[in-house]
């Protein structure tokens, strides 16, 4: 498998301001995946510490940070001698061990030379919770699942997603049918690595929703394991309600469609525990178009998508022919499926907002703030182009760009730029 993220943890490892770098992400992202990948790849050794998986080492930091105490046990548990300069030491569920996370500090400061990444599968919530975290002392990076682009390159398809990358559009436009039936089947598989592998090696779409389906009774899992017990029956109804409220024509969250009578002061600790878990993307709206955008949300009023595309329709039992043909049955739920598609796929490298009308007769899907542009995307599922909401904004505001994505080709207009769908990943409307 081949993930974007490689080439950014070759920079951190060249980086003259190297520290230890944390990897956020949900469970089954492929975290531990990626360090052990890069580590056999840029590193002479790897020496891979697991603090679920090891009684001693969850107990390691109790004692004191003393590095050479820290490192000589790291040795005996491994069997190995690290080398600072060509060693890659990686801690993998890192919550699991007190102190763990406090750690990382000593290490940037008395012992910098060591190269350390450190990940868990709800580091999310551990670094929410914890007090101790080693503000400015590390370095972040968030792993999501395989972007369409990385599905494309992992599909043998990596000529294609170059001509997508760099904007190529007379390329691309040729290939446009054979790119909307990709899109169509990423619709389907989805971006988490396992479900992706499993379809690249056997192409059997059955085993594809086998696999997506215990995913998502491990998260269930986990809401019982790893959740205050106080808020676990409350996570399980959000949980269950997100269909619901992306089948919906107006997709802001209602907390009535959880249960009657629900109100936000119930539920607000189990949206807060989903979202820092990774498994639900949350979308506030914005209440005006100006920078900076996060001065202007509105934190009642908000949309959920799920991580992943194809653990959504996993979810909702969608039968693969629908997701593979361009089928009306699905009416409203496919604007939902497609705004999801797009949430995943810019939540990578920005953050997201929606707008609505006061009077809410006009709703763009996605605003997000590029350099010192304000840029709204409104989405189509497939290639009905009527724009009347990003018509309104655009009188209303005069946006120096505005973006329509559809399944249509790549067009440009007096007033708007439309993109296709499979073309939305990172900084396509340059």
């Amino acid at each position: 498998m081949q993930r974007v993220l490689l080439e950014q943890l070759v920079y951190w490892k060249n980086s003259s301001t190297r520290k230890p770098l944390i990897i956020e992400g949900a469970r089954q992202v492929g975290k531990t995946w990626l360090m052990q990948t890069f580590g056999k790849t840029s590193f002479k050794q790897v020496v891979y510490l697991n603090f679920e998986s090891s009684s001693r080492l969850k107990e390691i930091f109790l004692l004191d940070f003393d590095i050479q105490r820290l490192i000589t046990v790291f040795e005996v548990e491994t069997n190995l001698k690290i080398d600072a300069a060509n060693t890659l030491i990686i801690f993998d569920e890192i919550q699991e061990a007190p102190k763990g996370l406090t750690a990382l500090k000593y290490f940037y400061e008395l012992a910098p030379q060591y190269f350390i990444i450190a990940a868990g599968s709800l580091l999310g919530i551990s670094l929410q919770q914890n007090n101790s975290f080693p503000v400015g002392k590390v370095d972040l990076l968030n792993l999501y699942p395989m972007s369409f682009t990385e599905f494309l390159i992992n599909m043998g398809e990596e000529k294609l997603s170059e001509q997508l990358t760099t904007r190529n559009w007379t390329v691309v436009s040729s290939f446009h049918e054979k790119l909307v039936g990709l899109l169509r089947l990423y619709y389907f598989i989805g971006g988490m690595p396992e479900v992706v592998a499993n379809y690249i090696a056997n192409k059997d779409l059955k085993a594809v929703r086998s696999i997506q389906k215990k995913i998502l009774l491990g998260y269930e899992n986990d809401f019982a394991k790893h959740a205050p017990s106080e808020i676990i029956t409350k996570i399980r109804l959000v949980w269950q309600s997100i269909i619901a409220q992306l089948a919906k024509e107006n997709r802001k969250f209602i907390y009535g469609q959880i249960k009657k009578g629900a109100r936000a002061k119930d539920f607000e600790s189990a949206i807060h525990w989903l979202v820092n878990a990774g498994l639900l993307l949350k979308i506030n709206r914005i209440q005006k178009p100006s920078l900076p955008l996060n001065a202007y949300i509105d934190i009642d009023a908000f949309k959920l998508f799920l991580l992943d595309i194809g653990l959504l329709n996993a979810m909702g039992n969608l039968d693969a022919t629908i997701l593979l043909e361009k089928n009306a049955i699905l009416q409203e739920y496919k604007g939902a499926l497609t705004e999801q598609y797009i949430c995943q796929q810019l939540s990578i490298s920005h953050q997201l907002y929606y707008w609505q009308a006061t009077n809410g007769t006009a709703e763009i899907d996605f605003v997000l703030q590029y350099q010192n542009k304000v840029i709204p995307i409104e989405v189509k599922a497939e290639e009905n182009l009527k724009s009347k909401s990003l018509k309104l904004y655009v009188d209303t505001f005069s946006p120096s760009r505005a973006i329509r994505t559809s399944m249509s080709s790549y067009r440009t207009e007096s007033w708007l730029t439309n993109i296709p769908l499979y073309a939305m990943e990172g900084l396509a409307w340059d």
